[in-house]
């Protein structure tokens, strides 16, 4: 099969590894979703992830409840650790060699965020996965995925929601709302869709960084956005 894309930044949210559970980890949404992954790293794409951490800690509703905001944040980088490592573990045991790179230093548990080490790991067909966001509080985990996507060279930005892209009005409220198949950044911040949030959204449009909606729940949308199908919404400069 073609690849449309040869290097690819995934953004993964921590909520989507809640599955249908209220919070944490369910082992069966990771293991499903690590199987996607090991499909695509298994065609030769290198494949760099960004993980979010809201599905253990969420540092803006713990700073709305009167915590410090730059604690909050701490706190939910730490849980972004620890959605790598389960990540780690489930490509793992399916045969996927990865490494997990942390913006924050926890040197016993992952190894730290150098960006020519992170480089030739893809070049050897591992899966790279980054966690601790940006390593700074204050910045969301799709900025981080911004950044990574443009310090590795990625082509694309792949963005992996419960939604199957992008579309003109919410589908669970309208369902008269239709999938944009392509947008631009600038159609995109005209009509106030939200993508992702500002900073990384100015991030992927001043690097000229395409960015791929889609969803992760569908079987085999990730193949089919890496291969050029039809898949998703693509966002671009």
């Amino acid at each position: 099969m073609a690849l449309a894309h040869r290097r690819v930044l995934l953004k993964l949210s921590g909520e989507a590894l809640m599955g249908d559970d209220a919070f944490g980890i369910s082992r069966a949404t990771i293991e499903r979703m690590c199987d996607e992954i090991a499909a695509v790293a298994r065609m030769g794409v290198e494949l760099a992830i960004v993980i979010g951490g809201g599905n253990i800690f969420r540092g803006v509703a713990g700073g709305a409840a009167g915590m410090d905001r730059a604690t909050a944040d701490y706190m939910g980088m730490l849980a972004t650790v620890m959605n790598a490592l389960a990540l780690q573990d489930a490509l793992r045991q399916i045969g996927v060699v990865s490494r997990v790179q942390s913006a924050l230093k926890i040197e016993q548990v992952v190894e730290p965020y150098i960006r020519p080490k992170a480089l030739r790991y893809l070049e050897e067909g591992k899966v790279v996965i980054f966690a601790a966001g940006t390593g700074n509080p204050f910045f969301t985990t799709d900025t981080a995925a911004a950044l990574r996507g443009a310090e590795m060279g990625a082509e694309i930005v792949l963005k992996a929601t419960k939604v199957d892209g992008v579309y003109t009005a919410d589908p669970m409220k309208d369902p008269t709302a239709s999938r944009y198949q392509r947008i631009s950044f600038d159609e995109a911040i005209s009509r106030n869709l939200k993508v992702m949030d500002a900073t990384a959204f100015a991030l992927c449009r001043d690097q000229g960084l395409p960015v791929k909606v889609f969803s992760i729940f569908k079987e085999g949308a990730l193949r089919r956005v890496v291969s050029g199908e039809d898949e998703g919404t693509l966002v671009y400069a």
